[in-house]
């Protein structure tokens, strides 16, 4: 099972929803970089379970431990790992599914390739895996920091409501961080509806990267769109990317979807940021399609272990639109993407190794 990310700044992460602890080992972080340990604590706070209603009742402190890599408050160019100790598991919630296959879960894909898993909410295929995810892009980002960049996130889209304007600093105060608050009240009531008829509803969200150097990614096999895409859908539940116009240039006019230049740079965005696997200089705009969550506490129909057509009835503490915490998690991923984009660069002119290695 692979479970590491990326090529030269490196996220292994380890831990089930129903085990001791979660965690992840960050490998390639540049040495004397300052890390501050609160900024990543409110990562891992934005990402938390249990904050609302329209969330998970699973309440975790999240309190991440510094385990290595970090010496007086800075790095030290060796493994960074942290740990998030499990405080609220309720694993007798998942005895009645033990041997049976969840709909719409990896359960069945899981149990024909490994021969077992842990029915515990899932064990490693639970999107709590993810808090170890945000504990990691929290690094990247303060990375990213030192050179003014910024990877924010908001909903875009739950149950079909789409924002018709973005404002990411008032997405940070909003309970699902709804990025139109003209429209927040409406996606509210949908993620609500679906739960107390106790079903569940999908959402979008949108991340945006602003001040990436031009350059980042490789023109053929490693494009800057396709390992976004590629981190995108390696969060739970995720079953579409879009970088800028996506899908919706295939029906756009060449004329339309070219973003003309002046110079003082580009005149639209239509590419979203990227050009031939690499960034433009101009903003990076993805949305995530996020499914509905699968736990639903509907009866539905399946097979167990042994062939045998059953009822599934879920237990247990879900969240009724993962999209709203996935926001996080996709903005996570970002910061780790273009990390490594940054540390890949570094190498890509003669100057740039002369301007390092020549005195």
């Amino acid at each position: 099972m692979s479970n590491s990310f990326g090529k030269k700044f490196i996220m292994t992460t380890f831990g089930e929803s129903h085990g001791r602890a979660l965690g992840c080992v960050v490998d390639g972080v540049p040495a004397g970089l300052k890390i501050d340990e609160d900024f990543i604590q409110s990562e891992l706070d934005r990402r938390k379970p249990g904050k609302s209603k329209f969330e998970t009742a699973r309440k975790e402190d999240d309190k991440v431990e510094i385990l290595s890599g970090v010496f007086e408050g800075v790095s030290t160019g060796t493994p960074i790992a942290m740990v998030i100790y499990n405080t609220n598991q309720k694993s007798k919630d998942y005895t009645n599914v033990k041997d049976l296959f969840r709909p719409g879960h990896a359960d069945f894909t899981y149990f024909h390739k490994y021969g077992l898993r842990d029915y515990r909410g899932g064990g490693r295929s639970s999107a709590r895996e993810t808090a170890a995810r945000v504990a990691a892009g929290a690094v990247a980002k303060l990375m990213l920091k030192e050179l003014d960049i910024e990877v924010k996130s908001g909903t875009f889209a739950i149950d079909g409501i789409e924002a018709e304007r973005f404002d990411f600093e008032a997405a940070k105060e909003s309970e699902i961080y709804a990025l139109d608050q003209t429209k927040e009240a409406a996606q509210k009531e949908a993620v609500l509806k679906a739960k107390n008829a106790h079903d569940s509803v999908g959402g979008v969200a949108l991340v945006k990267i602003i001040n990436t150097p031009v350059g980042l990614g490789e023109p053929i096999y490693y494009k800057m769109d396709a390992l976004l895409a590629d981190a995108m859908m390696s969060i739970n539940a995720v079953k579409g990317v879009e970088i800028g116009e996506g899908a919706a240039s295939a029906s756009m006019l060449g004329s339309a979807n070219n973003d003309e230049i002046s110079n003082e740079g580009f005149l639209s965005n239509h590419s979203g940021g990227l050009l031939g696997g690499m960034s433009n200089g101009d903003a990076i705009d993805i949305k995530v399609y996020f499914k509905p969550t699968p736990s639903i506490f509907q009866k539905q129909q399946t097979v167990d272990i042994y062939a045998n057509e059953v009822t599934c009835e879920l237990k247990g503490r879900h969240d009724p639109c993962v999209a709203i915490r996935g926001s996080i998690v996709a903005e996570s991923m970002a910061a780790l993407v273009v990390a490594d984009m940054l540390l890949l660069n570094l190498g890509s002119k003669i100057e740039d190794l002369k301007a390092s290695y020549t005195k």
